[in-house]
């Protein structure tokens, strides 16, 4: 049976103070055990902070560094975001680090322009699709949520994770737009949120959890908790076959 066994890191960050969320984050993913893949929240380093001028140089050699350093301790794969600061450009970068060291980036595409991220990161252009365990993953940033397109199922994807910093004023969105994006794709879903208020002011409830190919929740809760579970794809390769929508989707390119 092709399971994998993943853990959702659902917690609150300090605000643009990367020692503290790495420790806060040491200390919440230390005691998992026999874990494939650990997803942190978005930017859970800093908080969604449109500082990287400042922060983002001691965020990217640190938090890299860390995010190394644990996956190789607990023997899995991490994945989550955080500032990088790369060739002179600042980026809201995914890292999907595993236990022998590689590291591949996704680097988030569709900025949040009503809180002004496009003005301080560059935004990517590609997409990372992750081979691991069996799986193909796409993993993606909140904003990118809302854009069906790039989020389509055009190359076998089984899951589909969302690492994000989604407010509570906009969490029916959230919910929906996540159970909209399994069932059109026919994938699992795990969203991972941030709970807790930032430095903004911003109010986070969390609500991370899965989704699984029928669009039915699997788990969702606002606690300060690790989620985890086991994930089978043998029920959703057979789900595919029974009901093979995906082959008459539209072609289309992303530019």
């Amino acid at each position: 049976m092709q399971a994998i066994n993943i853990a959702v890191v659902q917690t609150h960050l300090y605000w643009e103070d990367v020692d503290a969320n790495l420790q806060h984050f040491e200390t919440k993913i230390e005691g998992i055990k026999d874990c494939d893949l650990i997803v942190l929240p978005e930017m859970f380093s800093t908080g969604f902070s449109m500082k990287p001028e400042a922060l983002a140089h001691e965020s990217t050699e640190k938090t890299r560094t860390w995010i190394l350093r644990m996956s190789a301790k607990l023997n899995a794969a991490i994945m989550g975001s955080f500032m990088l600061h790369e060739q002179g450009k600042y980026y809201n970068a995914l890292a999907f680090v595993t236990p022998n060291q590689e590291i591949k980036w996704y680097y988030k595409r569709h900025l949040f322009s009503p809180g002004d991220e496009s003005k301080h990161y560059s935004a990517g252009k590609e997409r990372l699709v992750v081979d691991y365990k069996g799986w193909r993953i796409l993993p993606l940033v909140c904003y990118d949520l809302r854009f069906p397109v790039f989020s389509r199922n055009t190359e076998g994807i089984d899951l589909t994770v969302y690492v994000a910093n989604w407010p509570q004023k906009r969490n029916y969105a959230w919910q929906q737009l996540l159970k909209a994006r399994a069932i059109e794709n026919q994938t699992y879903v795990v969203a991972c949120n941030r709970i807790g208020q930032d430095g903004n002011g911003v109010d986070h409830i969390g609500n991370s959890g899965i989704i699984n190919y029928l669009g039915e929740e699997i788990g969702f809760g606002s606690d300060d908790k690790v989620f985890q579970f086991y994930l089978n794809k043998v029920s959703l390769d057979e789900y595919r076959l029974e009901f093979p929508v995906l082959d008459d989707m539209d072609s289309f390119t992303l530019e």
